[in-house]
């Protein structure tokens, strides 16, 4: 029977809920996480980093992502450094561009340089992993972070152009390939077989790996038709 601990690929949780963070930061699988504004506003945060260093206080040896949250260039830089400096297991999350599409290639080479470790976020296209490949120290931890379920939302298949981004870092010996936009669990196994180093995880998803990963299809179905029969009778239905 598959369980999640003998899965090859790296899973990082992906959430700003403390309480689902806090306890999937202990089990063995998950070997890192992230989060992303988006979440943290879904979640109600609104101390950004008084929510961030309060977990830090417990994830201490795993890495997490954190992101910037700014347009200026200048100011995106400043809060990298800033959010660098919280832990030595903190990532920066650098958007490729920001909202108003100026490119963020410039600015991830100068950090780079500095020695910020980095997760390159919001990729969708071999260009713009082309791009940060360039753009990467060599010398420095990184995590080039590629949208494939957003890629399969728009009716493509991401795993040609996952494995092309792969090809893509292979000189880069300390970028990390990572697999964004989990949509369901099967993309656990299509990530890892693309050569994938990380996949990000919604908690929901993972709940649904650690119950449903290697049921009897057969004793699946069974279970499915008691569902209808029981909510049958709960709606009353007669024909």
């Amino acid at each position: 029977m598959k369980t999640l601990n003998d899965l090859t690929i790296q899973l990082y949780a992906d959430g700003a809920d403390k309480a689902g963070i806090l306890e999937l930061y202990a089990k063995s699988y998950i070997k890192g996480l992230t989060t992303n504004p988006t979440l943290m506003n879904k979640a109600g945060i609104k101390d950004y980093e008084a929510f961030s260093k309060d977990i830090l206080q417990t994830v201490k040896s795993k890495p997490i992502s954190l992101e910037v949250f700014t347009d200026d260039l200048v100011d995106m830089k400043r809060q990298a450094l800033k959010i660098s400096s919280w832990g030595s297991n903190v990532y920066t999350k650098i958007p490729i561009t920001n909202s108003v599409g100026v490119s963020c290639l410039p600015l991830i080479k100068e950090l780079g340089k500095e020695g910020v470790k980095l997760n390159v976020t919001a990729l969708l296209t071999l260009k713009q992993v082309q791009g940060v490949a360039e753009a990467l120290n060599p010398a420095v931890a990184s995590v080039v972070s590629v949208f494939a379920g957003r890629i399969a939302d728009t009716g493509v298949d991401p795993v040609p152009m996952i494995r092309a981004c792969g090809a893509l870092l292979e000189g880069h010996t300390k970028a990390e390939l990572l697999w964004a936009s989990t949509r369901e669990v099967l993309n656990i196994f299509q990530a890892q077989d693309a050569g994938c180093a990380i996949i990000t995880v919604p908690h929901d998803i993972l709940a649904k790996a650690a119950k449903m990963l290697g049921n009897d299809l057969t004793a699946l179905s069974l279970d499915t038709v008691k569902m209808f029969a029981k909510d049958a009778a709960a709606a009353g239905f007669k024909l």
